[in-house]
């Protein structure tokens, strides 16, 4: 029997681990995994942050509970994958959103910077991914990943962003996003990337201050930055049966930068 579109979208019954999901873009997917059914698990390196969000969550209706990683730290993260399994049963849902940035003109950029952001931007996704994998979506031969990149990764930036390092590691998680998609199709796990463009958060809001957020909205054939809404819709499809036969694709949400841009 094909099912309905509310069929296909809904997550009831589903389990999802968002990192990076104490505020921003990964409280708002948190959100929208909740909105349609799912158990969560978020984490972040900061407790109270994590406490926050779990209680605006639980208002929603949304059963929600949290562990607190440092996603660039092996050990934590595999510790994160192993508590998550054991509080949640499975994970069928895994969404690598914990991310750093960093701003410097390429010929200062510090290497430790660099090393930051790419352990923590791209090793982390690795890692985490690797661990879900072996411990629950391989064993029940289905998962969702779903990889927030950024349309930082398709192209350069204006010189006064000064980015380099954010650049390359988004640019890599959409090619691992590929890659992981092309080994993991055959045990029922679909990988995906999410590319945003510019939305207000605590990373990006030294970046707004700088440059201007009526300049930034300018570049956009939509003339406006991302908001608390624009990424409900992808998660979800993502992570739903409405996306079953979608993987190894990055779509950017954006307003359509990348799109005048060539990207």
């Amino acid at each position: 029997m094909t099912r309905t579109i509310q069929q296909l979208f809904d997550l009831k019954g589903q389990t999802a681990l968002i990192t990076g999901g104490s505020r921003g873009l990964g409280l708002q997917m948190a959100h929208a995994l909740g909105e349609a059914g799912a158990r969560l698990m978020l984490s972040s390196r900061k407790a109270d942050d994590l406490q926050e969000a779990v209680a605006e969550l639980q208002a929603a209706g949304i059963e929600a509970d949290f562990i607190a990683a440092d996603c660039g730290k092996e050990e934590d993260i595999r510790h994160l994958a192993q508590e998550t399994m054991r509080r949640l049963g499975r994970i069928d849902i895994l969404v690598n959103n914990a991310g750093a940035t960093w701003g410097a003109p390429a010929e200062d950029h510090p290497v430790s910077a660099w090393d930051k952001v790419m352990n923590l931007n791209v090793r982390g996704y690795f890692i985490l991914s690797q661990e879900v994998a072996k411990l629950s979506m391989i064993p029940n031969g289905k998962g969702r990943i779903l990889n927030v990149a950024s349309i930082t990764g398709l192209a350069g930036n204006p010189v006064e962003m000064q980015t380099i390092a954010y650049n390359t590691s988004k640019g890599a998680v959409i090619i691992f996003t590929k890659a992981l998609a092309g080994e993991w199709g055959q045990h029922g796990i679909t990988v995906n990337a999410i590319c945003p463009g510019f939305f207000p958060s605590k990373m990006s809001m030294g970046l707004i201050e700088k440059m201007g957020e009526d300049r930034m909205a300018s570049h956009a054939p939509l003339k406006r930055l991302g908001d608390s809404e624009d990424l409900k819709g992808l998660t979800v499809l993502y992570a739903s049966d409405a996306g079953k036969h979608i993987t190894g694709q990055w779509l950017a949400v954006d307003g359509g930068v990348s799109a005048i841009l060539g990207g």
